[in-house]
């Protein structure tokens, strides 16, 4: 037990100092959690730590990294991303793997082999690519959609290596493979669905496997997550989000197919759920934990004894890598029409290995095609290369962006802010409902968060698409898009809380205009000194059309107590941002001196005028 707390308490020093101090130099998280693993490294070594077991166990981040991507995606738009997959996808990894085969061979290496290796080194980072690109907001750009559908890709290829390798093993290697490979195979192996099957039974377990991640996703899930979200307890609904990813991980860990691929095909599914803004900012906590932690153990894996015995072989292999996947992407960009800073960004952001890698060679290994000498000088090309990807965002950063600056100006409407992302309706109650259809019907989309699960079931029935969860969290606001947002409503039914989320949102995002409900006028005032300026009245306007429906059955002609309501409508309004400084949170308005002293004092000075007004609309002719 002081082992495990005392490995954890490393790790997370390690992380707390780095990270920040990384951030606040521009170079990013990840190139903060590298190097706070390589700097705990000496220590980890002290204390006989084994990395490759706690890498294992962090990879799991890149797990639900995956997830929470598939979350964003729907069957549809991964559709409208088939020629990207197929052609920069496809094209990426066949003409890398070719190249640097014929390098491989060139350098006298066995074609099977320089063809493993080509393999290997083909793939890129997917956990560091896709942090680095929705930390710095460029996700959505034309490069970082491009990138996204390369690395997809590649994680979908996956699965095909894994079953090509092994047709690759060498004899000399077979012979010569050690006790320790072997072993390693079977640790690797232990349990497994599909050892011993023929071939077709493999593939219709396989299928089998997919068929359940698809169809549980489809019917399953939603009434699991109905049935717990009744508690109304928020770790029983982490819990059962994270017991649904890794069933999904161990389901296609057990039939011999990528997690990471399972997991984000389960991620698409789900797209479309009530629950996925829910599930995904549950989740996001563990992610980021994770993936820091599967950072830091890339850092602390570098074998330095064998770098610094032949540091300038291996620098020259990590840098030709990088020129040479750089290249390639950049004649496919041009092909693929990226354009602009684009360009660069899906070159420079993919130019490296991936943790797949570290996978695969140990496979390669295992199965006789790659010695292992080979392989720990690969395992530092793929580390160092990594390492050094941040590096290259800096590069793209502060050099090639602001030279397209221009370019992305023009472009930047039409790319960062797709319209079903802009309007986030908190509450879809009797008011939010009703705004929600008249936005959707006026051709407009947007996202409806509610904590009711019997509300949320009722609008199901009548077409309404909306999202389970508590509006006035932070994380589940960021998880539906409020980043992005240009108009947030908040229609709730808690006073206090629609004043915390008024409160929250002005401070971390005052570029979203709010528009808030309010109960009654000690409501608005708070909603005032919180900063909202669009504050709506719940029985404000319904109380006026009775007003003027009164006036007319005393006989008034509409279109004068319709004067007379706009009249008192303008002096109440008025009144109100007159008084508004003198409001103390906290504080009824009847309690407050100062206040009643003011409004006392304007509506002494107001009322004459406002009573004479509406005494001249009624003496008007007709």
């Amino acid at each position: 037990m002081t082992d495990a707390l005392l490995l954890t308490f490393i790790f997370l020093v390690a992380g707390v100092i780095s990270v920040p101090i990384a951030s606040r130099l521009g170079l990013g998280s990840v190139l903060g959690y590298l190097l706070a693993g390589i700097i705990i490294s000496p220590l980890l070594t002290l204390l006989q730590v084994d990395i490759v077991s706690i890498q294992h166990f962090a990879e799991l981040g890149v797990v639900l990294m995956l997830f929470i991507v598939g979350l964003e995606l729907n069957p549809k738009k991964l559709w409208e991303l088939k020629s990207k997959l197929l052609g920069l996808g496809g094209g990426q990894v066949a003409l890398t793997a070719l190249l640097i085969t014929s390098i491989g061979m060139f350098l006298d290496h066995e074609w099977r082999t320089s063809l493993a290796i080509g393999l290997v080194l083909a793939l890129s980072s997917t956990a560091i690519v896709i942090q680095t690109l929705t930390e710095k907001g460029l996700m959505k750009s034309d490069g970082g959609q491009s990138s996204f559908a390369v690395l997809l890709a590649q994680d979908i290829v996956v699965i095909p290596i894994l079953a090509f390798i092994p047709l690759l093993a060498t004899p000399e290697l077979i012979a010569s493979l050690s006790d320790a490979a072997a072993a390693s195979q079977g640790d690797s192996h232990s349990v497994s669905l599909v050892d011993g099957l023929e071939a077709w039974q493999t593939a219709l377990v396989t299928i089998g496997a997919i068929g359940i991640v698809v169809l549980g996703g489809s019917f399953l899930a939603t009434p699991i997550f109905r049935f717990i979200s009744v508690a109304q307890l928020r770790e029983l609904f982490t819990a059962t989000a994270l017991m649904f990813v890794i069933g999904t991980t161990l389901l296609m860990s057990l039939v011999g197919l990528s997690p990471a691929l399972g997991t984000f095909l389960a991620g698409v599914v789900l797209a479309n759920s009530p629950y996925r803004h829910e599930l995904e900012s549950d989740i996001a906590p563990f992610k980021g934990l994770l993936l820091g932690l599967f950072f830091m153990t890339v850092g602390a894996g570098i074998n330095f004894s064998l770098l610094f015995s032949d540091f300038a072989s291996i620098l020259g292999l990590t840098m030709g890598l990088i020129f040479l996947k750089a290249t390639t992407l950049l004649i496919l960009g041009r092909l693929f029409h990226i354009r602009g800073s684009n360009k660069w960004l899906f070159a420079l952001g993919l130019a490296q290995a991936g943790e797949f890698g570290f996978v695969l060679l140990s496979f390669t290994v295992s199965n006789a095609v790659i010695s292992q000498e080979v392989a720990d000088v690969l395992l530092l090309v793929v580390a160092l290369s990594m390492l050094l990807t941040p590096i290259l965002f800096i590069i793209y950063d502060r050099i090639i962006a602001p030279r397209y600056a221009s370019d992305q100006t023009a472009g930047t409407h039409d790319e960062e802010m797709p319209d079903d992302n802009k309007i986030i309706i908190a509450g879809s109650g009797r008011m939010g409902s009703t705004i929600d259809n008249l936005l959707r019907l006026a051709g407009y989309h947007s996202t409806v968060i509610d904590f009711s699960v019997k509300r949320l079931r009722a609008l199901e029935k009548f077409g309404v698409k909306n999202y389970f969860g508590d509006a006035t969290r932070p994380d589940l606001l960021h998880a539906a898009g409020i980043d992005e947002a240009s108009l947030l409503i908040i229609a709730i039914d808690d006073p206090e809380q629609i004043t915390k989320l008024v409160k929250y949102v002005r401070e971390s995002h005052p570029d979203v205009h709010i528009i808030a409900r309010a109960f009654d006028n000690n409501h608005v005032y708070d909603l005032w000194a919180s900063g909202c300026r669009d504050i709506i009245r719940e029985n404000f306007d319904s109380s006026l059309r009775m007003g003027r429906s009164a006036f007319e059955a005393l006989g008034i002609a509409h279109h004068k107590a319709e004067q007379m309501i706009d009249v008192f409508s303008q002096h109440d309004k008025v009144s109100m941002v007159e008084v508004a400084d003198a409001h103390q949170i906290g504080v009824p308005s009847h309690e407050n001196k100062v206040f009643i002293d003011r409004l006392k004092k304007y509506l002494e000075e107001k009322n004459p005028q406002l009573k004479k007004a509406m005494e001249d609309i009624q003496k008007q002719a007709d």
